[in-house]
């Protein structure tokens, strides 16, 4: 059952249609691992394809960084996955803990791009810098993937303060970055002070209308400068389950009409659209398949899945 309510009519048939139909390999497994009692090893099989000498992951892992090489938010995706499988840990953390140490910045801390992506495409909005700054936008995910699993190394200190600064100080965030800074903090070490951050940029979100609470009005409210038509955020963005910190931002009600937008947003297809900008063919063929899963798992997270 649904939190607060029945469960909505999403289609898993429909949606495993689309799947086979358009996505790739990766996220293939992923679907069959996680709704169809696929193996572990198969997601594992599959990211090994997207793997480099150095440590780091590239050839396009995150559809809009495009070109082989290892890129931090690549790498942020992979641990990503891994962690939703169980395998974020052992010599493979190792081993991407001494990438991370190669790409850093002065402040110990990740840049979103390196400049190893020149002369390869991105999205416009991730420029290639021959000396960039440090961003929470790679940063926080990682690091609180990390400590989530229980990983330890010697990379994880100066980006631990890192992320620790960057998250108390943020004042006028835009929405990426507090899903960064909740992923740092979903992870963090330091409980009461994870909650307490998590408190104050709840409040944020709230009060700089950060989050759509009333989905039925979409069309009619402006997106931030920079983002696409529809680019809104909604309670489900920020709290992908029920467990989340970002749980305790909204109300019950407000979650539930949340979770039936997300649920009436499943086309006749079977998949997901994806909101952000879209600037390559290749990322918007790639990104549907990947909001698919995003979207069924934080559905069945709240009881709204219902078995095939």
């Amino acid at each position: 059952m649904a939190e607060n309510g029945a469960p909505q009519p999403t289609s898993l048939a429909r949606a495993e249609r689309f799947i086979w139909l358009t996505a790739r390999v990766l996220e293939q497994r992923r679907f069959a691992y996680h709704f169809l009692g696929g193996s572990a090893d198969g997601v594992d099989a599959a990211l090994a394809a997207y793997t480099n000498p150095d440590g780091g992951y590239g050839h396009a892992l995150e559809p809009d960084l495009r070109g082989p090489v290892s890129q931090p938010l690549h790498t942020a995706h992979a641990l990503y996955v891994l962690d939703l499988i169980g395998r974020c840990g052992g010599q493979r953390a190792e081993r991407i803990c001494r990438y991370l140490t190669g790409v850093s910045t002065l402040e110990g801390a990740l840049p979103a791009v390196h400049p190893t992506l020149r002369g390869y495409p991105a999205a416009p909005w991730l420029p290639v810098r021959d000396d960039p700054p440090s961003a929470l936008l790679a940063t926080g995910p990682v690091v609180g993937l990390l400590h989530r699993n229980e990983v330890w190394h010697a990379w994880l200190f100066r980006a631990t303060d890192f992320c620790w600064r960057a998250v108390e100080s943020l004042e006028r965030p835009h929405p990426y970055e507090v899903l960064a800074a909740l992923a740092f903090l979903e992870g963090a070490p330091d409980r009461p002070r994870a909650e307490a951050a998590a408190r104050r940029l709840g409040a944020m979100v709230r009060e700089q209308r950060l989050v759509l609470l009333a989905p039925d009005r979409a069309a009619d409210v402006p997106v931030p400068e920079g983002f696409a038509p529809g680019e809104h955020h909604f309670a489900y963005d920020y709290a992908a389950a029920p467990g989340s910190l970002a749980r305790a931002w909204f109300t019950d009600s407000e979650t539930r009409r949340a979770l039936d937008h997300l649920a009436a947003l499943q086309r006749e297809d079977g998949g997901w659209p994806v909101n952000r900008r879209v600037w390559a063919p290749g990322a918007a063929l790639e990104g549907r398949p990947m909001m698919t899963v995003k979207a069924l798992l934080t559905l069945r997270a709240y009881g709204r899945l219902t078995a095939p």
